[in-house]
């Protein structure tokens, strides 16, 4: 039966970026399909309710305080998941950060911080989740949260817009290199998400105005309407989707 395909019983999902917002979402939409999950954030309190969320639902959970631009953390935190649920079924990468200015005024500073965390962290988690997917010999699913940053560019956004156009790229050598091993790599591209993150823009009246007047569905999206493509992605029933990336965002890039 096809929703059977969908069932995540008995595999293990890495979620970064889950103390909040869509990752939060995400992770507790896997937990209801079945997985055990370990949750993956700096904060430690945020990741705690988090984790009792999840069990609540009847899986096991993993809180981890993790800077995923470290390595040496990621490291630690693949250990720390493969050590208490056997294995490593998926992961998605949706942690991220942002800093708007026009490119000409933008500190190179805040540029090398987006790249570590939204790129080279990426990277080095995929690698790293693939290695041990690759050691347990059945497959796996990498699941990366892009933005209509990798579609398009946004003014103020250079280094974001790098990072996550990079991350588009990487999903497509990604799922070239592991295809015949059964590693799926894909991405997610949410639109205008009502999240911490966009806080600011829901804020400012004439900023969201215009937000909303090119939403041809005219309201902001929540990490709900992204819930239901990463648990399909990271299903047994999308085996033969690889290094695609997929809007969500309300019919944003159509309009």
């Amino acid at each position: 039966m096809i929703l059977d395909s969908m069932n995540l019983k008995g595999k293990t999902a890495l979620v970064t970026g889950a103390s909040r917002g869509i990752g939060r979402g995400v992770a507790v939409a896997y937990a209801q399909a079945g997985a055990d999950v370990a949750v993956i954030s700096r904060s430690q309190d945020q990741l705690n309710e988090v984790a009792d969320e999840i069990r609540g639902l009847g899986v096991r959970a993993l809180p981890i305080p993790t800077d995923v631009a470290d390595a040496e953390q990621i490291d630690q935190a693949i250990g720390e998941t493969v050590s208490e649920f056997g294995r490593l079924d998926i992961l998605v990468n949706n942690a991220g950060i942002n800093h708007r200015a026009p490119t000409v005024d933008f500190p190179i500073e805040e540029f090398d911080k987006i790249i570590d965390v939204n790129l080279r962290g990426v990277w080095y988690l995929s690698q790293q989740a693939a290695r041990q997917m690759q050691a347990q010999g059945d497959g796996g699913r990498i699941i990366n949260t892009t933005s209509l940053a990798s579609h398009m560019g946004v003014p103020g956004l250079s280094a974001y817009a790098a990072s996550k156009g990079g991350v588009g790229m990487i999903i497509k050598v990604m799922a070239v290199e592991w295809a015949q091993e059964g590693i799926t790599v894909n991405g997610v591209s949410p639109g205008y998400i009502a999240t911490p993150l966009t806080q600011p823009l829901r804020e400012d009246e004439e900023k969201n105005a215009w937000i909303l007047s090119r939403i041809p569905m005219k309201r902001w999206g929540t990490p709900q309407d992204m819930a239901g493509l990463y648990v399909f992605l990271g299903s047994d029933a999308a085996a033969y989707i690889t290094g695609q990336l997929f809007p969500v965002d309300g019919g944003w890039l159509a309009g």
